[in-house]
């Protein structure tokens, strides 16, 4: 009696359940106590891809190898009793073109007489409902991703750094590697010809994840140029302007999308499975493509919300590009012509030093509206301007050769800087110049050793005396700006003896953000003469000692005479 009762338990019959879950829609599973199947019903042969029979005696590895099975999970019923719900994905013996499925388990402890006989598994696929919950969650990453585009793309008015913060912004929340490359830019350099039947692009950016990194630069980096084949996937994107999206499953579409032979080798060589490339189209001009990869295990892309956001971040990237390419146009321009009028003033006589400097607030500024001049009147004087135009651009600097070529017609030889003034005011009113100005004028007499000056809204003018400890800067009344038509200038007479520097200036020397303009001026009273002398090395002093922390375009005019 008692060898009967320390007997093995006898196997589990699984047929008196088998009459009560042959006909479940649920995949069901009986486990014996080492995990191995003794039961399937008809509903879990059918997921499995795997007859009943074949199971039984297994474990779920090796009835199912591509399938992730949370074993210690199941171990942990069979210890405690209590139930549990997993979620458990991969693939089984069922031809199905969703690379990976997942299913819903419910595991129960089965007890026969007090003795723990195994385990039930209860399967429900859930795949639509994984794949819903990761489009939603790939959707909320993106909109993420989208909402940072403005802040992190376009910052600068140059289009490779654009290009560079596009491929950037998408490694690695949507790809393993991105390129940005552009149509080349007439900008009056010769460049050689593409291989016949080629196309070439010059790629303006490129980023990857650490594990591509070495590859992606191998392809070649920012600045080189690429030659793709006519029929290749960018080349094909630019001609439609419109998304395409290449799986490169076999050697057909690697070829296909490679700029060459050698190059799909190279993507092949490297696990490159997935790619998307959409235009950069601005005013309806495409400018380049920005092309998306994948590698390895990563996801392909799929048609919809890839896409979508691609186009999306490219779309708006071509527009900043494209302002890019404008304002450098733009910027040339100006600033060739403001180079010409910058020209270094001509001396008015043999008696007079002149020299000038002008520097722009930083080279992602455009072109201002700063100007000087220097004109010989008779009797041994000389009038030097020093203006403004409000603005910047093209326009500033066109609107700056009108006033500059005004003031030349009107300076008198009889006339005070204040009718000058008048006079220049009037004309700008009447010819519809639609840009005001500031101004200052300043009429030297040598052999007097007087300066008449007068400013319509210009800074006042500073005099450094040889040997003095400080600089003079002037008092006198400030008139409105030219263009307004109000006029109210006066003429101030302040000493200038010979040796005695005139210095003349734009706002943007002095003026800081936050500060009174009157403390800025009063800076100047800090200058003096240089050891040597020379009003070249005083104007290397301005430079450290202004340029620096200037927000704005800085002239500068410094003159003096040398007596009868």
């Amino acid at each position: 009696m008692q060898a009967e009762e320390h007997a093995d338990p006898p196997p589990f019959d699984a047929s008196g359940l088998a009459a009560v879950i042959s006909s479940s829609p649920a995949g069901v599973a009986v486990f014996d106590t080492e995990l191995r199947y003794v039961y399937v019903n008809p509903a879990l042969e059918r997921l499995n891809g795997v007859p009943a029979a074949a199971h039984l005696g297994k474990s779920v590895s090796e009835v199912l190898p591509d399938m992730d099975v949370r074993t210690d999970v199941m171990r942990q019923v069979l210890a405690d009793g209590r139930p549990r719900e997993i979620t458990v994905a991969g693939r089984t013996w069922v031809d199905s073109l969703i690379e990976r499925r997942y299913w819903r388990v419910g595991l129960h402890r089965m007890e026969e007489n007090g003795r723990i006989r195994g385990l039930v598994g209860i399967a429900q696929e859930v795949t639509a409902t994984e794949n819903e919950r990761e489009e939603l969650r790939r959707a909320k990453s993106y909109l993420s991703l989208l909402d940072k585009a403005a802040a992190r793309i376009g910052t600068t008015l140059d289009a490779h750094s654009t290009c560079q913060q596009l491929a950037e912004f998408v490694v690695p929340v949507m790809a393993d590697a991105a390129v940005v490359e552009m149509i080349p830019q007439e900008n009056g350099h010769s460049r050689r010809e593409p291989p016949a039947g080629m196309i070439r692009l010059q790629r303006c950016g490129a980023a990857a994840i650490p594990a591509l990194y070495d590859a992606i630069e191998s392809f070649g980096g920012p600045g080189a140029d690429i030659d793709y084949q006519e029929d290749a996937a960018v080349p094909r994107c630019l001609a439609d302007d419109e998304p395409v999206l290449v799986n490169l499953t076999g050697d057909d579409q690697l070829a296909r999308a490679a700029p060459g032979a050698e190059r799909a080798a190279a993507y092949r060589a490297v696990g490159l499975h997935s790619a998307v490339v959409v235009p950069l189209t601005a005013r309806g001009r495409p400018m380049g493509a920005l092309s998306l990869l994948r590698a390895g295990d990563s996801p392909p892309f799929t048609e919809g919300l890839d896409v979508v956001v691609a186009r999306t971040l490219a779309g708006r990237a071509a527009v900043d590009v494209d302002h890019a390419h404008r304002y450098t146009h733009e910027h040339g321009v100006a600033r060739e012509l403001q180079r010409s009028l910058l020209s270094e003033p001509r001396v008015p006589n043999a008696g007079i030093e002149i020299a000038s400097l002008y520097l722009p607030a930083g080279e992602g500024a455009l072109v201002g509206g700063d100007w000087f001049d220097a004109i010989p009147l008779k009797g041994g004087r000389h009038l030097k301007v020093m203006g403004d135009v409000m603005g910047h651009g093209v326009e500033a600097a066109v609107a700056m050769s009108n006033y500059r070529s005004m003031l030349r017609i009107m300076a008198d030889d009889e006339q005070p800087p204040h009718r000058i003034l008048e006079r220049l005011d009037r004309a700008v009113e009447q010819s519809g110049l639609d840009r005001a100005a500031t101004c200052l004028v300043a009429v030297v007499d040598r052999r007097k050793g007087v300066c008449e000056v007068a400013s319509a809204g210009h800074p006042p003018p500073a005099f450094i005396d040889p040997g003095a400890p400080a600089a003079r800067v002037a008092r006198m009344p400030v008139g409105p700006p030219l263009g307004t038509g109000f006029g109210g200038y006066v003429t101030t007479v302040l000493p200038c003896a010979p040796g005695t520097v005139l210095f003349m200036y734009t706002d943007g020397l002095v003026e800081r953000r936050g500060e009174d303009i009157d403390v800025s001026i009063h800076r100047l009273a800090g200058l003096t003469l240089p050891a040597s002398g020379r009003l070249e090395d005083l104007l290397e002093e301005v430079v450290d000692r202004f340029a620096d922390t200037a927000e704005d375009d800085i002239a500068v005019l410094v003159s003096r005479s040398r007596g009868c």
